[in-house]
């Protein structure tokens, strides 16, 4: 509820979307991103991808899971701003990465891939605009 308010507070683009959509999204984004890094973890533990293939993936899933702390819990949008920066570079990287091995998995995370382009301009926004 803390992390409702917190956002509710911030002043934002007329152009952001509402808090209650981040959920429903982000459930189905999770489904795609354990599928397809889960094939990329198995196939890295497997010995049958280098680490120059995994190390994007792992990045990305670090950098995503730190967004919450650092936006919610240390209330730092300047911070979060970096680090959905990092999410949207290692994204693309990771893509990019797996292409030639696994096209499946570069095509799945498209979603992934908007959203967070998506997401990058509203934090980058509200980060300017609660300067």
């Amino acid at each position: 509820m803390e992390n409702y308010v917190y956002y509710s507070e911030l002043l934002k683009p007329s152009w952001a979307p509402p808090s209650w959509i981040f959920g429903p999204v982000w459930t189905v984004l999770y489904v795609i991103i354990i599928i397809s890094f889960g094939f990329v973890l198995f196939k890295y533990i497997k010995k049958q991808y280098k680490t120059g293939i995994f190390l994007p993936f792992f990045l990305n899933a670090l950098f995503n899971v730190l967004f919450t702390p650092i936006q919610f819990g240390l209330k730092n949008n300047f911070l979060a701003s970096i680090d959905i920066l990092l999410v949207l570079g290692t994204l693309i990287w990771a893509m990019k990465a797996i292409w030639p091995r696994a096209r499946w998995v570069a095509l799945v995370n498209i979603p992934y891939l908007a959203w967070v382009s998506f997401a990058t301009t509203v934090q980058l926004a509200i980060t300017t605009l609660n300067w």
